[in-house]
């Protein structure tokens, strides 16, 4: 059986709706980053880096990283239909991969949440804040250009509807100004089975 190590409310979310979307026996171990939990001797046994999304696999070994993850579930459940056949397609998933995960999420979302990581001066926390929340705003004008009219980024359900679904989680927590498209966007994703299922 899988393993997800899984931090509730972080891009962990993404991981744990894939695994629901393609029907893997799985359970969750849930790493609390608020007390450190990341940094439990027995987590980074498994895990030296620390990090969530982690994929324990029946073999006893660990993936890390959202996109490295994600592929692979996609190709272990190829069954599940969420990762294209065609390479065009499969290229412009990792595309908006790479772009919501580097982009959206790291220059933007870490420095909204936790710019103290970087700056521990009350100004430049701020300032770092401020400068998190024009690249979320630059990163949703763009994701909503790449989504258009279409009801998933290809077409149908893939593997980076997933990282949008726990961005524009994030976007609306955080009081950001979301395009119309991608306001329709996460209300059809939370009317998916496996979202309702797992976070209502």
């Amino acid at each position: 059986m899988l393993t997800l190590f899984h931090s509730p409310g972080s891009c962990s979310d993404g991981i744990f709706l894939l695994l629901e979307e393609v029907g893997a026996e799985y359970e969750v171990e849930v790493i609390d980053l608020k007390t450190g939990g990341q940094r439990d001797p027995a987590f980074l046994a498994r895990n030296p880096k620390g990090k969530v999304p982690s994929l324990m696999r029946e073999d006893g070994s660990v993936l890390t990283e959202f996109q490295t993850i994600a592929y692979w579930l996609a190709n272990h459940f190829d069954q599940a239909g969420v990762w294209p056949e065609q390479l065009e397609s499969q290229s412009r998933t990792l595309e908006a991969l790479d772009f919501i995960v580097g982009s959206v999420h790291m220059r933007g979302f870490t420095l909204v949440k936790v710019p103290q990581k970087f700056q521990l001066d009350a100004k430049g926390t701020e300032d770092l804040r401020a400068y998190g929340r024009s690249e979320v705003e630059k990163g949703l004008i763009q994701l909503s250009r790449m989504l258009g009219d279409a009801l998933y980024l290809l077409g149908t359900f893939g593997i980076a509807d997933a990282a949008i679904f726990y961005v524009l989680r994030w976007a609306t927590q955080e009081g950001f100004d979301v395009p119309e498209n991608l306001q329709d966007f996460l209300a059809r994703m939370q009317e998916r089975p496996a979202v309702q299922r797992l976070f209502g």
